[in-house]
């Protein structure tokens, strides 16, 4: 029996696809093992890459320095905290677009997400004299909410996208059987677009998680989260690589592993109504 050949466009494809994902990859494995390195071997030129003496001194110079697990705590309370805020907000408003849509309503659509197209920096001083005059500088709430706002677009988006994919017939039927909005909502939409609510959840954690803009220039130290932990390594008596290389594996870690534990659904939930 002869062996089926494999064809080489789709060698090519593989190939290819593995030469992007090992470019991705490398620059977390590059921070993963300069963590491991003294300062001096992590400005060696030219670079070294296996062959030097591993050290822990970088993250035990990161815990002495900081407390790691109160930027820690910070990071996943404003990021699960303005995840769910904007779910609540998100959910309603994407019903309403994509059930209830109004003549208005591709129009808002784009205007919501011109808002991500505005550099951060040019609404910088309104938003940091506001917070200034309520008292929310840092903040976890302030934080929270500036988050909330900003990542709003994204959520709504990806919502009506996957609520326009459920058969409006269902929701028709369950509003003649006397399903009151409310339930109808929870106890029929909700379930339906679980994969798709699941992978907008899991995504805006991760952009929340990753916020440097904000978490940088509106907190100091009480609400100041793992990104802001890595910044305060870039300091005037210099830039110790080795130092942030440590301080950055452990800020990325914890989304790295919930990421690759929840690969399944996002992928799922970011291919959700696809095929039919």
């Amino acid at each position: 029996m002869a062996q089926k050949k494999i064809p080489y466009q789709k060698i090519a494809v593989t190939a290819f696809a593995w030469a992007v994902g090992m470019a991705i990859f490398f620059p977390i494995l590059w921070t993963f093992l300069t963590g491991f390195k003294t300062e001096a071997v992590a400005i060696a030129s030219p670079p070294v890459f296996f062959n030097f003496e591993w050290t822990l001194e970088n993250y035990d110079a990161v815990f002495e320095r900081a407390d790691y697990f109160r930027f820690f705590m910070n990071s996943v309370i404003i990021s699960v905290g303005s995840t769910v805020l904007g779910l609540l907000i998100a959910i309603p408003a994407a019903w309403a677009m994509a059930f209830v849509p109004g003549k208005q309503t591709k129009n808002i659509l784009m205007w919501m997400l011109s808002t991500k197209m505005l550099p951060p920096v040019g609404v910088l001083v309104p938003i940091y004299l506001l917070f200034r005059d309520f008292g929310m500088l840092d903040t976890r709430f302030g934080l929270l909410f500036v988050l909330t706002l900003i990542n709003l677009p994204i959520i709504v988006w990806m919502l009506y996208t996957y609520f326009r994919e459920i058969p409006v017939e269902i929701l028709e039927a369950a509003r003649m059987d006397g399903a009151p909005l409310l339930n109808e909502v929870v106890h029929i939409l909700t379930p339906m677009a679980l994969p798709g609510i699941a992978s907008t959840l899991l995504l805006n954690i991760i952009l929340a998680w990753n916020e440097a803009f904000w978490t940088i220039n509106l907190t100091t130290v009480d609400a100041a989260p793992l990104t802001a932990f890595i910044a305060s390594f870039s300091s005037p008596e210099g830039l110790f690589y080795a130092k942030l290389s440590a301080a950055s594996t452990m800020a990325i870690a914890p989304i790295l592993i919930m990421g690759w534990f929840c690969q399944k659904q996002l992928v799922r939930g970011l291919t959700f109504g696809a095929v039919k």
